[in-house]
């Protein structure tokens, strides 16, 4: 059994962090992963444009977090002006789109991973792919899949949620920790769509065409943006941010506004007083969507005045979220009531926590990996703290 000073188990965004900043501490750290690469999660995440952070004050920011404890704190060490000016520090610029989301100028994931990777390098952290964890032993043992052991002065965990799988972030990791004593609530798709029944007539006229500029509500809170209509449901940012409310819902629905702009009595107005079809003068003069009229048309509306009562509060009863292993995230986790301050384990003091691991959730826009980089520079920190105090150093 090799002895080690910092091992971080879990190559994605967390775990770098937390790997760059014990290092940055003078920590010698050793960073193992399942796949045979680190950092799979984060390229797929900056496929489509890397979306960093998002820009704003801190409270606004935080606000948009759900947990059972207010972590603002750990954020506001590692906060969107920081992450911004670590990106500055690899060579590469930012800035901040239309809708404050912060991205790269290079935009995509693999620039931005590659000149991390090359820092980490050259602050001496060593890389073991193709290490998949299987087992805590008593002392900070590691145990892993091909039969390698390794004893840690501090051991980090950044092994991901449960969605997109194929990038090494499968969940698998709640049952052994579970079996450590350790509590964690159910792993849960978030930022997914939500499936439905569409009529073949909905989808003959609608399938893959965007519902933009609507309100969706769910109880007492509503989300502007965008919707997609697809052959299972709805996707899109405006339902993605109203899972955690829907998950809450025996049996979830959503609501529609689809003129937000609009009150039901000047939508009343619009139509004039004609006795042609009001459906059809509504697509003209409402400028409605193709989904929204085929939606729209299935209800029937006798008068214009129920046709605009429906367009401001449209009620679509929803079956259930995707399988997490489409969602963009996963809520749940580690319980908060198992970590303390500086995300160590209370139960294996020396061993810390960090990333979509602990249970929190967030929308997209930027909170993610916002998140996973603040998570991880307090983990990483606080190892390093405890490896400081001990001796004799292992280097």
């Amino acid at each position: 059994m090799e002895d080690i000073d910092i091992a971080v188990i879990g190559g994605g965004p967390a775990g770098l962090r937390a790997a760059e900043v014990a290092a940055a501490m003078g920590r010698k750290v050793t960073v193992f992963d399942g796949k045979p690469s680190v950092g799979r999660k984060f390229l797929v995440a900056g496929k489509g444009g890397l979306n960093l952070t998002h820009d704003g004050a801190l409270d606004a920011f935080v606000a948009n977090y759900s947990s059972r404890r207010d972590f603002s704190a750990i954020i506001a060490e590692f906060d969107n002006e920081a992450l911004r000016g670590w990106c500055h520090g690899l060579g590469l610029e930012t800035f901040v789109a239309s809708s404050g989301r912060v991205y790269p100028k290079a935009l995509k994931g693999a620039p931005v991973l590659r000149a991390w990777l090359v820092r980490l390098r050259e602050m001496g952290v060593d890389f073991m792919p193709r290490y998949l964890w299987t087992d805590l032993l008593p002392g900070n043992v590691l145990r892993f899949e091909n039969g390698s052991e390794y004893r840690a002065n501090a051991v980090i965990f950044a092994l991901g949620g449960a969605s997109w799988p194929k990038t090494g972030s499968d969940g698998g990791w709640i049952g052994k920790f579970q079996g450590l004593g350790i509590s964690c609530s159910q792993l849960l798709p978030s930022n997914c769509g939500w499936e439905c029944d569409w009529s073949p007539e909905i989808l003959a006229a609608a399938e893959g065409l965007p519902i933009k500029n609507v309100v969706v509500g769910v109880g007492e809170t509503t989300v502007s943006g965008e919707l997609l209509l697809t052959s299972y449901g709805l996707e899109g940012g405006a339902i993605y941010s109203l899972g955690r409310e829907l998950r809450e819902m025996a049996e979830p629905v959503i609501h529609i506004d689809f003129k937000p702009t609009f009150t039901c009595e000047q939508l009343v107005e619009k139509l004039g007083g004609g006795s042609e079809d009001f459906l059809k003068t509504a697509i003209r003069r409402w400028k409605l969507s193709k989904p929204a009229a085929a939606i729209l048309s299935e209800s029937s509306p006798a008068t214009p005045t129920e046709l605009a009562v429906l367009a401001k509060s449209c009620r679509i009863a929803l079956k259930g979220p995707r399988p997490i292993a489409e969602a963009i995230s996963s809520a749940g986790g580690i319980l908060w009531e198992e970590l303390d301050e500086n995300l160590m384990l209370h139960k294996f003091p020396g061993v810390f926590a960090c990333g979509e691991m602990v249970d929190w959730d967030a929308p997209t826009g930027g909170y993610l990996l916002q998140a996973a980089f603040a998570t991880g520079t307090r983990a990483g920190w606080a190892a390093g703290e405890i490896c400081g105090k001990l001796a004799p150093e292992i280097r």
